[in-house]
């Protein structure tokens, strides 16, 4: 198991990111959440094994139809524990 602490930039918002990151997430039995952030990213921590995690950034560098993806960044930081795969929505 391995945590990843994924940021994704370019057209990432709008245009059901989040909710495809939870469809394909929810597939791989991957755990964590995906978040939109302020600047227009999109945020995800996720948890799983490492063929899991490989296909969920392969995803990221896709995204949805609509998406733009420009660039994927993550890396490696302690297990959180994760139960489940969360779209977060943005606090208002």
């Amino acid at each position: 198991m391995k945590h990843l602490n994924i940021t994704v930039t370019g057209k990432v918002q709008g245009v059901y990111y989040r909710a495809t990151c939870k469809a394909v997430a929810d597939q791989l039995g991957v755990k964590g959440f995906v978040m939109n952030q302020p600047d227009g990213s999109v945020y995800i921590e996720a948890e799983g094994d490492v063929f899991a995690l490989d296909t969920l950034l392969e995803f990221c560098q896709e995204g949805p139809d609509h998406a733009e993806v420009a660039e994927v960044s993550s890396s490696e930081s302690p297990l959180q524990g994760f139960k489940n795969f969360e779209v977060v929505k943005k606090k208002k």
